[in-house]
C-alpha cells in the first residue's frame, strides 16, 4: 500500500526537476549564441579603452624620441635633425 502511494507521488515530486531540465535544454542554444556574439564583437567601452591605450603608447613613444633627439642635439648641435627640433614648437612630452 505504501509502495503504491509512493509510486503515485513520485512523478509529482520530480515534475519540477524535469521541467527545469527541459527549460535548461531549450534555452541552451540561445545562451550559447549570445555568448558567441559577445566574444565576436567589441563593445564601445572596450573600443574606448583600446584607443586610449594606443594613444598613450603613441605619446610615450613620441616623448621618448623627442628626449633622445634633444640629447643628441646637445652633443651635436650641427646635426640636420636639430634644425627641425628648433623649428618645432615646444610640446608637453612625457
Amino acid at each position: 500500500m505504501r509502495r503504491t502511494i509512493l509510486l503515485l507521488l513520485l512523478p509529482l515530486a520530480t515534475a519540477g526537476c524535469v521541467a527545469q531540465t527541459a527549460w535548461n535544454v531549450a534555452t541552451l542554444p540561445v545562451k550559447a549564441g549570445s555568448k558567441a556574439v559577445d566574444w565576436a564583437t567589441t563593445s564601445q567601452s572596450e573600443a574606448d579603452r583600446n584607443y586610449g591605450r594606443k594613444m598613450r603608447k603613441q605619446e610615450q613613444r613620441a616623448g621618448r624620441e623627442h628626449r633622445e633627439l634633444q640629447k643628441r642635439c646637445g652633443k651635436h648641435p650641427d646635426d640636420p635633425a636639430c634644425a627641425d627640433l628648433q623649428q618645432r614648437p615646444a610640446a608637453n612630452y612625457r
